[in-house]
């Protein structure tokens, strides 16, 4: 498992280790990152059949997904489903759009950009990812 690319969710803590358990009860079998992460050269976007290491918090492999579908969208074009399917308890795309948002406007996020004034619209290019556990 330790020769496979990594695939990170959110920060390390406790948002972190929350997303990994639900990936690893099957929970979460979606998630979603801005097309502008992937632009800036850190890691190719993710193509079916890829297989990725999770790792949790403490960098640990825990399990291991491999990609079974992937799309770039406007923001405005999440669905239901999708929200769902990320597993974090949303019922509706306003409640996932408004922690994501959360998340991406968060000083972390922004640092990680290099963008301290970063800010998503309807317009903005996300990447709807789609795994299963296999690991």
């Amino acid at each position: 498992m330790n020769d496979l690319p990594t695939a990170e969710f959110a920060f390390p803590g406790q948002l972190r280790d929350s997303l990994v358990a639900s990936i690893l009860s099957g929970t979460k079998t979606a998630t979603t990152s801005l097309l502008r992460e992937y632009r800036m050269g850190i890691e190719p976007l993710p193509v079916a059949g890829l297989r990725q290491g999770v790792v949790d918090s403490t960098g640990t492999v825990v399990g291991v997904i491999e990609t079974e579908s992937v799309e770039v969208v406007r923001l405005a074009e999440v669905t239901p489903k999708h929200a769902r399917d990320e597993g974090e308890g949303h019922t509706t795309v306003a409640q996932w759009r408004r922690a994501h948002e959360k998340f991406w406007h968060s000083e972390d996020m922004r640092g990680d950009l290099g963008d301290p004034e970063f800010t998503v619209d309807d317009d903005t290019q996300v990447v709807l990812e789609r795994f299963r556990l296999v690991r």
